[in-house]
Protein backbone atom coordinates (compact mmCIF):
# COMPACT_ATOMS: atom_id res chain seq x y z
CA UNK A 1 0.00 0.00 0.00
CA UNK A 2 1.41 3.46 -1.01
CA UNK A 3 2.42 6.10 1.97
CA UNK A 4 -0.03 8.56 2.63
CA UNK A 5 1.18 11.15 4.13
CA UNK A 6 -2.20 12.83 5.30
CA UNK A 7 -2.15 9.88 7.86
CA UNK A 8 -1.51 11.17 11.76
CA UNK A 9 1.45 9.57 13.17
CA UNK A 10 -0.39 7.04 15.52
CA UNK A 11 3.21 6.88 17.55
CA UNK A 12 3.25 10.51 18.72
CA UNK A 13 1.66 12.05 21.64
CA UNK A 14 -2.10 13.85 20.16
CA UNK A 15 -2.54 17.34 20.46
CA UNK A 16 -5.47 18.64 23.07
CA UNK A 17 -6.40 20.20 19.87
CA UNK A 18 -6.49 18.60 16.48
CA UNK A 19 -5.30 20.58 13.83
CA UNK A 20 -7.20 21.60 10.68
CA UNK A 21 -7.60 18.93 8.01
CA UNK A 22 -5.68 19.29 4.70
CA UNK A 23 -7.57 20.67 1.86
CA UNK A 24 -8.35 18.16 -0.97
CA UNK A 25 -5.66 16.94 -3.84
CA UNK A 26 -7.00 19.31 -6.85
CA UNK A 27 -8.70 16.92 -9.33
CA UNK A 28 -6.82 15.67 -12.29
CA UNK A 29 -7.50 14.26 -15.37
CA UNK A 30 -4.51 12.85 -15.42
CA UNK A 31 -3.39 8.97 -14.01
CA UNK A 32 -0.71 8.67 -11.32
CA UNK A 33 2.20 8.52 -13.04
CA UNK A 34 2.75 4.73 -11.75
CA UNK A 35 -0.56 3.96 -13.98
CA UNK A 36 0.57 5.93 -16.59
CA UNK A 37 3.68 3.74 -16.97
CA UNK A 38 1.80 0.51 -16.29
CA UNK A 39 -0.72 1.65 -19.07
CA UNK A 40 2.09 2.74 -21.69
CA UNK A 41 3.91 -0.69 -21.04
CA UNK A 42 0.05 -2.65 -21.76
CA UNK A 43 -0.36 -1.35 -24.68
CA UNK A 44 2.71 -2.04 -25.95
CA UNK A 45 2.31 -5.82 -25.22
CA UNK A 46 -1.05 -5.22 -27.12
CA UNK A 47 0.24 -3.40 -29.47
CA UNK A 48 2.86 -6.69 -30.06
CA UNK A 49 3.15 -9.23 -32.55
CA UNK A 50 4.24 -12.56 -33.87
CA UNK A 51 6.56 -12.23 -36.81
CA UNK A 52 5.09 -14.80 -39.55
CA UNK A 53 6.20 -16.67 -42.95
CA UNK A 54 3.73 -18.25 -45.55
CA UNK A 55 5.37 -20.68 -47.86
CA UNK A 56 4.00 -22.78 -50.42
CA UNK A 57 6.08 -24.17 -53.88
CA UNK A 58 5.64 -21.19 -56.29
CA UNK A 59 4.99 -17.85 -53.83
CA UNK A 60 1.42 -17.70 -55.57
CA UNK A 61 -1.64 -19.19 -54.24
CA UNK A 62 -1.99 -20.81 -51.40
CA UNK A 63 0.75 -19.14 -49.29
CA UNK A 64 -0.17 -15.73 -51.29
CA UNK A 65 -3.82 -16.13 -49.63
CA UNK A 66 -2.26 -16.71 -46.08
CA UNK A 67 -0.21 -13.57 -46.40
CA UNK A 68 -3.31 -11.63 -47.37
CA UNK A 69 -5.37 -12.72 -44.70
CA UNK A 70 -2.50 -12.22 -42.06
CA UNK A 71 -1.14 -8.97 -43.50
CA UNK A 72 -5.25 -7.34 -43.75
CA UNK A 73 -6.88 -8.75 -40.60
CA UNK A 74 -8.23 -6.32 -38.11
CA UNK A 75 -4.99 -6.83 -36.18
CA UNK A 76 -2.91 -6.92 -38.91
CA UNK A 77 0.65 -9.07 -38.29
CA UNK A 78 3.92 -8.55 -39.88
CA UNK A 79 4.72 -11.55 -42.66
CA UNK A 80 6.82 -12.49 -45.56
CA UNK A 81 6.01 -15.33 -47.75
CA UNK A 82 8.53 -17.33 -50.05
CA UNK A 83 8.45 -20.71 -52.79
CA UNK A 84 10.36 -23.76 -52.12
CA UNK A 85 10.16 -25.07 -55.89
CA UNK A 86 12.93 -24.39 -58.39
CA UNK A 87 11.23 -21.98 -60.79
CA UNK A 88 7.82 -20.57 -60.35
CA UNK A 89 5.28 -22.27 -62.41
CA UNK A 90 1.46 -21.84 -63.20
CA UNK A 91 -1.03 -23.53 -65.60
CA UNK A 92 -0.63 -23.28 -69.37
CA UNK A 93 -3.19 -23.78 -72.04
CA UNK A 94 -2.01 -28.06 -71.35
CA UNK A 95 -0.45 -29.91 -68.46
CA UNK A 96 2.78 -30.18 -70.38
CA UNK A 97 2.76 -26.52 -70.96
CA UNK A 98 3.32 -24.65 -67.89
CA UNK A 99 4.03 -21.14 -68.00
CA UNK A 100 7.30 -21.34 -65.93
CA UNK A 101 9.37 -17.86 -64.32
CA UNK A 102 12.51 -16.78 -62.04
CA UNK A 103 11.92 -16.09 -58.25
CA UNK A 104 13.21 -12.46 -57.46
CA UNK A 105 13.52 -11.30 -60.84
CA UNK A 106 10.02 -11.26 -62.11
CA UNK A 107 7.12 -9.51 -60.98
CA UNK A 108 3.47 -10.53 -60.05
CA UNK A 109 2.37 -7.33 -62.51
CA UNK A 110 5.06 -8.40 -65.22
CA UNK A 111 2.92 -11.84 -65.22
CA UNK A 112 -0.36 -10.45 -65.09
CA UNK A 113 0.09 -8.60 -68.12
CA UNK A 114 1.64 -11.40 -69.81
CA UNK A 115 -0.82 -14.09 -69.43
CA UNK A 116 -3.50 -11.59 -70.10
CA UNK A 117 -1.81 -10.88 -73.54
CA UNK A 118 -1.59 -14.63 -74.45
CA UNK A 119 -5.44 -15.71 -73.54
CA UNK A 120 -7.44 -13.04 -71.35
CA UNK A 121 -10.19 -15.67 -71.34
CA UNK A 122 -8.28 -19.11 -70.29
CA UNK A 123 -6.62 -17.68 -67.78
CA UNK A 124 -9.87 -15.69 -66.28
CA UNK A 125 -11.84 -18.70 -66.75
CA UNK A 126 -8.97 -20.72 -64.39
CA UNK A 127 -8.84 -18.15 -61.92
CA UNK A 128 -4.99 -17.16 -63.30
CA UNK A 129 -5.36 -13.83 -63.66
CA UNK A 130 -7.57 -13.05 -60.72
CA UNK A 131 -4.54 -14.57 -58.52
CA UNK A 132 -2.16 -12.39 -59.98
CA UNK A 133 -4.34 -9.26 -59.52
CA UNK A 134 -4.65 -9.97 -55.83
CA UNK A 135 -1.38 -11.07 -55.07
CA UNK A 136 0.39 -8.00 -57.29
CA UNK A 137 -1.94 -6.41 -54.60
CA UNK A 138 0.18 -7.41 -51.75
CA UNK A 139 3.45 -7.54 -52.97
CA UNK A 140 6.27 -6.80 -56.08
CA UNK A 141 6.98 -10.79 -56.49
CA UNK A 142 7.35 -14.03 -55.41
CA UNK A 143 10.33 -15.24 -53.58
CA UNK A 144 12.34 -18.28 -52.66
CA UNK A 145 12.92 -19.07 -49.73
CA UNK A 146 15.87 -21.32 -50.10
CA UNK A 147 17.68 -17.66 -51.27
CA UNK A 148 16.16 -15.97 -48.05
CA UNK A 149 18.90 -15.18 -45.74
CA UNK A 150 17.28 -14.75 -42.24
CA UNK A 151 18.68 -11.30 -40.39
CA UNK A 152 19.56 -9.50 -43.79
CA UNK A 153 17.43 -6.07 -43.51
CA UNK A 154 14.07 -5.96 -45.61
CA UNK A 155 14.18 -2.53 -46.19
CA UNK A 156 13.06 -2.37 -49.98
CA UNK A 157 9.92 -4.38 -49.68
CA UNK A 158 8.58 -1.32 -47.28
CA UNK A 159 9.57 1.13 -50.64
CA UNK A 160 7.88 -1.68 -52.71
CA UNK A 161 4.66 -1.25 -50.56
CA UNK A 162 4.58 -4.98 -49.61
CA UNK A 163 1.62 -5.65 -47.10
CA UNK A 164 3.21 -7.26 -43.60
CA UNK A 165 6.19 -5.77 -44.61
CA UNK A 166 6.35 -3.36 -41.22
CA UNK A 167 7.88 -5.36 -38.55
CA UNK A 168 9.83 -7.35 -40.97
CA UNK A 169 12.59 -4.78 -41.38
CA UNK A 170 15.27 -6.82 -39.76
CA UNK A 171 14.36 -10.15 -41.65
CA UNK A 172 13.63 -12.53 -38.75
CA UNK A 173 10.03 -14.38 -38.09
CA UNK A 174 8.86 -16.59 -35.16
CA UNK A 175 6.43 -18.39 -36.97
CA UNK A 176 6.78 -20.38 -40.63
CA UNK A 177 3.50 -21.73 -42.03
CA UNK A 178 3.92 -23.72 -45.05
CA UNK A 179 0.95 -25.45 -46.99
CA UNK A 180 2.03 -28.39 -48.24
CA UNK A 181 4.77 -31.33 -46.94
CA UNK A 182 7.32 -31.03 -49.27
CA UNK A 183 7.34 -27.67 -48.76
CA UNK A 184 7.87 -28.45 -45.22
CA UNK A 185 10.56 -30.56 -45.39
CA UNK A 186 12.51 -28.15 -47.92
CA UNK A 187 11.81 -25.66 -45.28
CA UNK A 188 13.36 -27.43 -42.15
CA UNK A 189 15.89 -28.90 -44.45
CA UNK A 190 17.09 -25.24 -45.75
CA UNK A 191 16.77 -23.93 -41.88
CA UNK A 192 19.50 -26.94 -41.09
CA UNK A 193 22.35 -25.99 -44.09
CA UNK A 194 21.84 -22.47 -43.43
CA UNK A 195 23.55 -23.02 -40.03
CA UNK A 196 21.18 -21.67 -37.16
CA UNK A 197 23.32 -18.13 -37.15
CA UNK A 198 21.29 -16.16 -35.54
CA UNK A 199 20.79 -18.76 -33.12
CA UNK A 200 16.92 -17.70 -32.80
CA UNK A 201 14.17 -20.18 -32.27
CA UNK A 202 11.20 -20.82 -34.88
CA UNK A 203 8.58 -22.87 -35.12
CA UNK A 204 7.89 -24.34 -38.16
CA UNK A 205 4.11 -25.70 -39.12
CA UNK A 206 2.72 -27.36 -42.33
CA UNK A 207 -1.20 -26.97 -42.94
CA UNK A 208 -1.59 -29.34 -45.88
CA UNK A 209 -3.57 -27.00 -48.39
CA UNK A 210 -4.74 -28.78 -51.54
CA UNK A 211 -3.31 -26.20 -54.10
CA UNK A 212 -6.73 -25.17 -55.53
CA UNK A 213 -8.35 -21.28 -55.16
CA UNK A 214 -11.24 -22.53 -53.43
CA UNK A 215 -9.09 -24.96 -50.81
CA UNK A 216 -6.69 -22.00 -50.34
CA UNK A 217 -9.12 -19.73 -48.78
CA UNK A 218 -10.33 -21.81 -46.54
CA UNK A 219 -6.44 -22.98 -45.28
CA UNK A 220 -5.77 -19.27 -45.22
CA UNK A 221 -8.90 -18.47 -42.66
CA UNK A 222 -7.34 -21.79 -40.76
CA UNK A 223 -3.79 -20.05 -41.01
CA UNK A 224 -5.13 -16.74 -39.76
CA UNK A 225 -7.17 -18.71 -36.75
CA UNK A 226 -3.66 -20.62 -36.05
CA UNK A 227 -2.05 -16.99 -35.93
CA UNK A 228 -4.50 -15.50 -33.97
CA UNK A 229 -4.03 -18.24 -31.20
CA UNK A 230 -0.39 -18.38 -31.07
CA UNK A 231 -0.26 -14.47 -30.95
CA UNK A 232 -2.55 -14.63 -27.70
CA UNK A 233 -0.53 -16.86 -26.04
CA UNK A 234 2.50 -15.42 -26.89
CA UNK A 235 1.41 -11.90 -25.46
CA UNK A 236 0.14 -13.68 -21.98
CA UNK A 237 3.23 -15.42 -21.23
CA UNK A 238 5.04 -11.72 -21.96
CA UNK A 239 2.73 -9.88 -19.88
CA UNK A 240 3.35 -12.49 -16.97
CA UNK A 241 6.92 -13.33 -17.40
CA UNK A 242 8.78 -10.74 -18.79
CA UNK A 243 9.96 -9.81 -21.94
CA UNK A 244 14.15 -10.74 -21.36
CA UNK A 245 15.64 -13.56 -23.55
CA UNK A 246 12.17 -13.62 -25.80
CA UNK A 247 14.82 -13.16 -29.08
CA UNK A 248 16.76 -15.78 -28.46
CA UNK A 249 14.52 -18.48 -26.64
CA UNK A 250 16.17 -18.09 -23.09
CA UNK A 251 13.65 -16.00 -21.35
CA UNK A 252 10.70 -17.25 -19.29
CA UNK A 253 8.38 -16.40 -21.55
CA UNK A 254 9.39 -17.64 -24.27
CA UNK A 255 9.96 -21.25 -22.72
CA UNK A 256 6.14 -21.02 -21.58
CA UNK A 257 5.03 -20.04 -24.63
CA UNK A 258 7.61 -22.90 -27.08
CA UNK A 259 5.93 -25.62 -24.35
CA UNK A 260 2.50 -24.50 -24.88
CA UNK A 261 2.70 -24.58 -28.77
CA UNK A 262 2.19 -28.07 -29.07
CA UNK A 263 -1.07 -27.73 -27.19
CA UNK A 264 -2.29 -24.55 -29.36
CA UNK A 265 -2.06 -27.09 -32.07
CA UNK A 266 -4.06 -29.50 -31.01
CA UNK A 267 -6.61 -27.65 -30.00
CA UNK A 268 -6.25 -26.09 -33.32
CA UNK A 269 -6.60 -29.34 -35.22
CA UNK A 270 -9.42 -30.19 -33.10
CA UNK A 271 -11.21 -27.57 -34.89
CA UNK A 272 -10.01 -28.25 -38.16
CA UNK A 273 -9.59 -31.74 -38.32
CA UNK A 274 -9.59 -31.63 -42.56
CA UNK A 275 -6.26 -29.20 -42.37
CA UNK A 276 -3.62 -32.40 -41.22
CA UNK A 277 -0.43 -30.41 -39.32
CA UNK A 278 2.60 -30.86 -38.34
CA UNK A 279 5.03 -29.17 -36.03
CA UNK A 280 8.49 -28.76 -35.05
CA UNK A 281 10.50 -26.42 -33.50
CA UNK A 282 14.21 -25.10 -35.71
CA UNK A 283 16.59 -22.14 -35.31
CA UNK A 284 17.69 -19.57 -37.74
Amino acid sequence: MAFDPRRVNTGSTTPQTPPPPPPPPPESSTPPEMDSTTSQDESALDNWKLKFCTVCASNNNRSMEAHLRLSTAPTAFPVISFGTGSLVRLPGPSITQPNVYSFNTTSYNHMYEELHSKDERLYRSNGILNMLDRNRNLKWGPERFQDWVPGMPRLEHLSKGDKGAIGTEGGVVDVIITCEERCWDAVVDDLMNKGSSLNRPVHVFNVDIKDNHEEALVGGKAILDLANRLNNAAITQRQRHGTEGWANGSGPARQSFDELVPEILAEWQEKNPNLPALWTLAWL
